[in-house]
């Protein structure tokens, strides 16, 4: 008898422990983002108002799916892949869960894009991704230094070993939009789009002198633009701001072939453990006040209807220099990226990389 109620003792005193570890669970969101994408004082007023802490791992697009398809969609709770990576590694990996509509607040979002964000990361009817942050990659320029419309620019003849890139996919679509060509309208032909690519890959190859260096680390490029050692870059916008603030010379341009775009999103891990506290998130930052807060940190702007109204006006007034309507209406969204089409980029840029 003594034993059995010890061995009774025993097991209630796991079951407790296990319920309270799996409570304390419940009270962490396990987050995966950008830098910047969540200030300290959001965080902070996250958990002072729902009781949810925050783990935080910082990465990209191609971490963030790495990591996943590592563990089948399990460690993490929410993700922020941009919106052309969620229906492909979906399709090939399955590593996110739809989201249910029902327990997102919508009046939070501008329509048009939580619409458009919907319909590019919908598959077989369900929606994988909500839009959040936003922002595009077009040209930076030393107006005082070089006169630069669009992205062939960058290799004139007179600009030898001034120009820098990166030696990413974004560098060979924008040549194609430069080029007169419509990269996405071949995503689904892969034999027209390989031969596309290998066309853009030669005219990068060739303008390979004029590249002090392919970039891959922000400070080195805005260092090289600041000292005047780069006249003119493909690189993103809040950047070219950031620079402009310092030094009017210097210009963020929407680029005469188009700039191109991106959405990050919020998208649920297959196996995420708190989906309640993932919502509670999302409804948190697309609140105006707190999504204008996040958008401050990462210099972005957001999906979050009436945080423009709150953001600061000399970022407002640089948005509206550097796109005209005519240049908003012209940016290129990058779609989702069908299976196949980034190991042909791949196969482009080691030929790039390893051209004399």
């Amino acid at each position: 008898m003594k034993t059995r109620i010890l061995a009774a003792a025993v097991l209630s005193a796991f079951s407790l422990a296990a319920s309270m570890s799996a409570f304390a669970q419940d009270k962490t969101l396990r987050l995966i983002t950008w830098a910047d994408y969540v200030p300290k004082d959001v965080q902070e007023q996250f958990t002072k108002e729902t009781g949810y802490t925050v783990e935080i791992t910082l990465s990209n697009n191609e971490e963030m799916i790495s990591k996943l398809r590592a563990t089948g969609g399990a460690g993490f709770d929410l993700a922020q892949p941009s919106q052309d990576r969620i229906t492909g590694p979906q399709r090939e990996f399955n590593l996110y869960k739809p989201f249910d509509l029902g327990k997102i607040k919508s009046e939070l979002f501008i329509a048009s894009m939580l619409d458009a964000t919907k319909k590019n990361t919908t598959l077989d009817g369900k929606v994988y991704g909500l839009p959040h942050i936003w922002g595009t990659d077009g040209l930076v320029v030393n107006t005082k230094l070089a006169k630069m419309a669009d992205y062939p620019d960058l290799c004139k003849a007179e600009f030898k070993g001034k120009t820098a890139v990166r030696l990413k996919r974004p560098t060979l679509l924008a040549l194609a939009f430069a080029q007169g060509k419509d990269p996405f309208a071949l995503y689904n032909d892969p034999k027209a789009y390989s031969a596309l690519m290998d066309e853009v890959g030669k005219s990068l190859a060739a303008c390979k002198p004029n590249l002090k260096f392919f970039w891959d680390n922000k400070d080195q490029l805005l260092n090289g633009i600041r000292t005047g050692e780069i006249v003119g870059a493909m690189m993103w916008d809040t950047g070219g701001w950031k620079l402009n603030a310092d030094n009017p010379e210097i210009q963020y341009i929407a680029p005469k072939s188009g700039a191109m775009g991106w959405i990050d999103t919020f998208a649920l891990p297959a196996k995420g453990r708190n989906d309640a506290a993932a919502y509670a998130w999302i409804n948190f930052n697309m609140r105006p006040e707190i999504a204008a807060k996040v958008a401050a940190s990462a210099g972005n702007f957001t999906a979050s209807k009436g945080a423009d109204q709150l953001m600061d006006a000399k970022l407002k007034s640089q948005f509206a220099a550097s796109f005209p309507d005519a240049a908003l209406k012209a940016i290129r969204w990058y779609p989702a990226v069908p299976p196949g089409i980034e190991e042909i980029e791949g196969r482009v840029l080691d030929r790039v990389k390893a051209a004399n």
